[in-house]
């Protein structure tokens, strides 16, 4: 009984709380042509003041007395006509605080807040996680903690646990998965991009040899070569990165997803992309990935010029490509893989504001909760470009 008491009580001081503007809200406006009024009769005495004082010509004063009397007028005729105006004009606002809203809480209370509602412990929610990811990793972490010789299980959550950002507790995973399932590419190539992440984007020493493991498994294996060409570019290694590179964009197939970003590669260190010249070195014609009309990507001229060029007026040609690259991206956003190479452009030549900024112009036009703004936020993490306020 005391606690339907006490939800009366407050249910009454809400209603007057929130009653209490409306109700005050005639008097106010009562007040307020009362206050007017009484500043044109003020208006009137010192007029008079000033015509007795010789301030004002007797025409001046009768000018003004008729104007003021004008005003006064105005402000006594409207207030018994405006009075109850706001009376009506709330008048449904008011039954809805003191009927409709008492009625919501009670019967939101009587479906959702009653204390004999049977509860719903996390037991009962990890048998019917749903959608709900962090159930669902609640429900894989406690499987776990009861079986952590499951190497299936580790396997799993291995990579939820990287696209969630939880690169530590990847790493982990991926140790124990490896550990318990043996080593695969899969597995040590997920293991080497978490040693990364946790780096911010330097392949170091540890994930080169994982790397390369992985490649004893698959010789072939895109993903490792590319990193392992990417720790030689890291290194101070453009020529050794260059040929691995090349040796990469060679063995891909001509519509593989990655080669672009090999392309890109390339040329930073000097090269030609594949496919824009049949007669440089490691040049794949059949790669459209590299088709010289894409944004950024230089001309069948420019590979010509190149060749004969020093090392420095190289580099000034590749950093106005890479400005060219920005300026076409600004007239057309609707470019992801022009993004990625422009992000990653400006990063190898270690201007990581302008890398910055063209990541936040990118996942301007195409925003994270999208694959291609997680692959422009994942291709920050790896080179080391800071990602706050970029979503912004």
């Amino acid at each position: 009984m005391l606690f339907w008491i006490l939800v009366a009580a407050l249910t009454a001081a809400l209603a007057v709380i929130l009653l209490y503007p409306l109700l005050r809200g005639a008097k106010a406006a009562d007040n307020i042509r009362a206050g007017e009024a009484a500043v044109y009769r003020d208006q009137l005495r010192e007029l008079d003041r000033d015509l007795n004082g010789g301030l004002v010509t007797p025409e001046e004063a009768d000018y003004a007395r008729a104007e003021i009397g004008r005003r006064l007028i105005a402000v006594s005729a409207d207030e018994p006509e405006q009075t109850p105006k706001p009376a009506r004009h709330h008048r449904f606002t008011e039954a809805f605080v003191l009927l409709v809203l008492p009625v919501l809480g009670l019967c939101l209370y009587l479906t959702t807040g009653r204390p004999d509602l049977p509860s719903q412990p996390l037991e009962a929610r990890l048998e019917n996680p749903g959608n709900d990811v962090a159930v669902l990793i609640a429900k894989a972490e406690r499987h776990l903690a009861e079986k952590p010789d499951d190497g299936k299980g580790w396997d799993v959550l291995a990579p939820i646990y990287f696209r969630t950002m939880r690169v530590n507790d990847a790493q982990l995973a991926y140790r124990n998965a490896i550990r318990l399932l043996g080593p695969s590419p899969v597995r040590l190539d997920g293991l080497a991009e978490t040693l990364m992440a946790v780096s911010d984007g330097v392949v170091t020493e540890e994930a080169r040899q994982v790397l390369e493991q992985s490649l004893t498994l698959e010789p072939d294996n895109p993903r490792a070569r590319f990193y392992i060409a990417l720790s030689m570019e890291q290194a101070g290694l453009p020529n050794e990165a260059r040929q691995a590179f090349e040796a990469l964009a060679k063995q891909s197939p001509s519509d593989a997803p990655w080669l672009p970003l090999v392309n890109q590669h390339i040329a930073m260190n000097g090269g030609a992309p594949a496919g824009t010249d049949p007669a440089a070195p490691g040049a794949n014609p059949a790669a459209p990935g590299a088709n010289p009309a894409t944004p950024g990507n230089p001309t069948q001229q420019d590979v010509a010029a190149a060749e004969n060029m020093s090392a420095g007026d190289r580099q000034l040609m590749i950093r106005g490509m890479v400005e060219s690259l920005d300026a076409k991206l600004s007239e057309d956003p609707n470019n992801f893989e022009g993004w990625i190479r422009l992000v990653r452009s400006y990063a190898v030549l270690n201007d990581k504001d302008r890398a910055a900024g063209a990541l936040k112009r990118g996942l301007a036009a195409f925003p994270p909760p999208g694959e291609q703004g997680r692959q422009l936020l994942a291709l920050a993490r790896e080179l080391g470009i800071a990602t706050e306020g970029a979503t912004q």
